[in-house]
């Protein structure tokens, strides 16, 4: 799994989502923007995160190994049975 580089900070982060709540826009492919590193941190359940560039590769996430989401990547997630989780977005500070 990738790191989030030790220059970034975190700007913000999303609700708590679960296996209902998900929105329909992160069950399929999509990316950050330029800059823009994303976390996704599950506090309960399983999920899987699928990145789908440059090559395919899943990983299931829990509450042992969170997800690293780098700019521009497609990516999308599936539920596990019940889940909980949340997104966390990173950037590098302004100067």
């Amino acid at each position: 799994m990738k790191s989030l580089p030790t220059n970034v900070e975190k700007y913000k982060s999303t609700q708590e989502f679960d296996e209902n709540t998900v929105p329909p826009g992160l069950l399929k492919a999509h990316q950050t923007k330029e800059g823009t590193w994303g976390k996704i941190v599950v506090i309960s359940g399983r999920l899987n995160y699928r990145i789908l560039e440059p090559g395919v590769e899943e990983i299931e996430l829990s509450t042992n190994l969170h997800g690293v989401v780098e700019p521009t990547v497609l990516h999308e997630v599936t539920p596990i049975g019940a889940v909980k989780f949340y997104v966390e977005f990173y950037r590098v500070p302004s100067t």
